[in-house]
């Protein structure tokens, strides 16, 4: 049985750089047994319906701009794999999920930096995920969970965003690995919930959790739901733990929670 991840992707340069966060991250892809495919929602990828990649050789979509050179330089040319996504189409037919299959969108750098940083040889398939950040946290959760059976046959589901991610409120001067009290009550009160499997609070996170009016500013809740979605793949097991915690720029969040096994 595979875990699913919540995946912190920063800041686009943790994928050049080397630090406390970009060392954990390559050693939790040597630590964690090798998958045979990876289902990754992204959170820089959005749509009203669900998508699906099938997707035969991903290309590397830079979105973003104004970055070192070195960085549009990385490439990371995973290719996908149509008997995974057929499994997904299944799932979700049979779960009543509305859905698209997508054959031409590449990786964006939600995907692909955490990947690079796991599987830097790019020799595992991957099928990308869209996320919808105007469902409510529930069906994204149920989405999630309808994939949950992928696990045993060895496939990591990953949701890749970041749980305190404003950047009306980033400092990019500051990094002295300080944090902002407020990101820290937050990401305090989302563990202490996910450890509990609390889901009605957490699904009810915008009027209960601690500045979340901060850590997932309006119209900018895309970063944090990739949470539930990746909670949801673990519902049979409800066993969430913090693995790494840490702060870039006063409040971006560096987290990465494992659920289940």
């Amino acid at each position: 049985m595979m875990p699913s991840f919540f995946i912190a992707h920063g800041a686009p340069l943790l994928a050049i750089e080397n630090n406390i966060y970009t060392k954990f991250l390559h050693a939790l892809g040597i630590a964690l047994p090798k998958p045979v495919a990876i289902v990754l929602f992204s959170a820089h990828w959005e749509s009203a319906t669900q998508k699906v990649s099938d997707v035969e050789d991903f290309e590397t979509i830079y979105d973003f701009g104004g970055f070192p050179a070195a960085l549009y330089q990385i490439k990371y040319p995973a290719k996908g794999s149509g008997l995974v996504t057929n499994k997904i189409e299944e799932v979700f037919t049979k779960n009543e999920i509305p859905f698209e299959v997508d054959n031409r969108r590449g990786l964006d750098h939600g995907a692909w930096v955490v990947l690079n940083m796991l599987y830097p040889d790019a020799d595992i398939p991957v099928i990308s995920m869209s996320v919808n950040p105007n469902l409510p946290p529930e069906a994204q959760y149920k989405i999630g969970k309808s994939l949950s059976k992928l696990r045993e046959e060895n496939i990591l589901i990953i949701g890749s965003g970041g749980t305190v991610h404003n950047f009306g409120t980033i400092k990019f001067g500051s990094e002295n690995g300080d944090a902002d009290q407020w990101a820290v009550e937050f990401d305090q009160w989302l563990d202490r919930h996910i450890n509990n499997w609390d889901l009605d609070t957490l699904f009810n996170y915008k009027s209960l959790a601690p500045a979340a009016d901060l850590a997932v500013p309006p119209h900018g809740n895309e970063h944090f739901i990739p949470i539930f979605y990746a909670m949801g793949a673990a519902d049979n097991e409800r066993t969430g733990k913090l693995l790494h915690n840490s702060y870039r720029y006063g409040n971006l969040s560096h987290s990465v929670w494992q659920f289940g096994v």
